[in-house]
């Protein structure tokens, strides 16, 4: 991912959502190719984390994004966390798409003895209607001048995610994607620079915004070949987080093979039912179900793939699983794959590790193709 980025012209911000481990951390920050101290988190919980690792004392972590547009519940903890992180020369940044947070940070930093001006990203909207502010410019432009006009805001850059990107099925399919997460916060900036040269006498800024975009399948595609906009109003950053583990998802989007997912779950058989499947093929149950493996699904069917053998989980409930015997090609007639028996342990590649990962209490980490633990990994849990 370092070399994607390098290659793109581009600084990398780390995602922690997947794995939210110190271990993880450290893996994604520092690589042959290149070194990072920037991170985004997606809880309160990954943040002190962070914070409690030492990875932040050690210098490994100096810059941490929250990345979900503030809430006011969210503002003593993040001053909180601030306050540490500048023990150590570190920043803190927000984000935010609407009016109303812009004005409760201002009161918030009204009633404090010494306010400050948080470090802000302005969350974009492409499209997806998840998160982030409209960029129409009748909406956008008045939105801008009133955040340049806060007392408690500093506009860093602009932040886009293209989770629809997961639908890629090319590499070009990708690119299209991170083309237009460009063009989209590429524009922000520059209509923000329209508003600081008409209502604020300010045609240039001292520092250069921050253009951040990305996810899995577009930061895969981000080489020297994809089209970068040749005039950009700011500095590109690219940010991922689910590659370090991938998943049957991603495995959709053509960019990755099977063997670079490197999550599985391990399961064991608890029941068999011979002839119970389609076409008179067998069914079987385990114990990982919803907790286990999530429910999202995704353009491969079924809830996971069951490694090394002609089984995938087709249906799941709270705490267990249906294991469904396929055909070894698309023939009824075919053989199947032989029986699963009761007591076995299997181990099921699922659709979404984010979630999946986020159900489980510890990680056992092998290496490469070996089956030996060589270490346990305990993630941070909550909000």
């Amino acid at each position: 991912m370092h070399q994607n980025a390098k290659d793109w012209g581009a600084s990398f911000r780390a995602h922690l959502e997947t794995h939210k481990t110190v271990e993880g951390t450290r893996l994604q920050l520092d690589s042959s190719v290149a070194k990072t101290s920037a991170v985004i988190v997606s809880t309160m919980m990954e943040a002190w984390g962070v914070v409690h690792g030492g990875l932040v004392e050690d210098g490994t972590v100096k810059d941490i994004l929250y990345g979900l547009p503030v809430g006011p519940n969210k503002l003593d903890d993040l001053s909180v966390l601030h306050e540490e992180m500048v023990k150590y020369g570190g920043t803190v940044r927000i984000m935010v798409d609407n009016l109303e947070q812009v004005k409760f940070l201002e009161e918030y930093e009204r009633q404090r003895q010494q306010p400050k001006k948080w470090s802000t990203f302005i969350k974009m909207d492409g499209g997806q209607k998840r998160a982030g502010t409209s960029p129409k410019p009748e909406s956008f432009k008045p939105f801008m001048k009133t955040v340049f006009a806060s007392v408690a805001i500093s506009v860093f850059g602009f932040y886009s995610h293209a989770g629809d990107s997961y639908g890629s099925t090319s590499r070009e399919q990708a690119v299209s994607y991170l083309t237009g997460e460009v063009q989209l916060v590429n524009d922000a900036a520059l209509m923000a620079q329209e508003v600081l040269a008409e209502h604020q006498n300010k045609s240039t800024r001292s520092q250069s915004f921050v253009l951040s975009v990305g996810s899995t399948p577009t930061a895969l595609g981000a080489t020297a070949k994809a089209k970068i906009i040749s005039q950009l109003c700011g500095v590109l950053e690219l940010h991922a987080g689910n590659y370090p583990m991938l998943d049957l998802q991603q495995l959709r989007t053509t960019l990755i093979d099977r063997s670079s997912i490197s999550q599985r779950v391990l399961a064991t058989i608890i029941s068999y039912y011979p002839g119970r499947g389609r076409d008179g093929l067998d069914e079987a149950l385990c114990d990982a179900g919803a907790i286990s493996m999530s429910k999202d699904g995704g353009r491969i069917p079924g809830f996971g793939e069951v490694v090394g053998k002609s089984w995938r989980l087709g249906r799941i409930s709270q705490e267990h699983g249906v294991l469904e015997q396929l055909p070894t090609n698309a023939s009824p007639e075919s053989k199947a794959d032989p029986v699963l028996t009761i007591g076995e342990r299997i181990e099921i590649v699922g659709q979404h590790a984010c979630l999946i990962a986020a159900g489980h209490p510890w990680y056992y980490v092998v290496d490469g193709g070996s089956e030996r633990v060589v270490d346990v990994w305990v993630p941070w849990k909550g909000w």
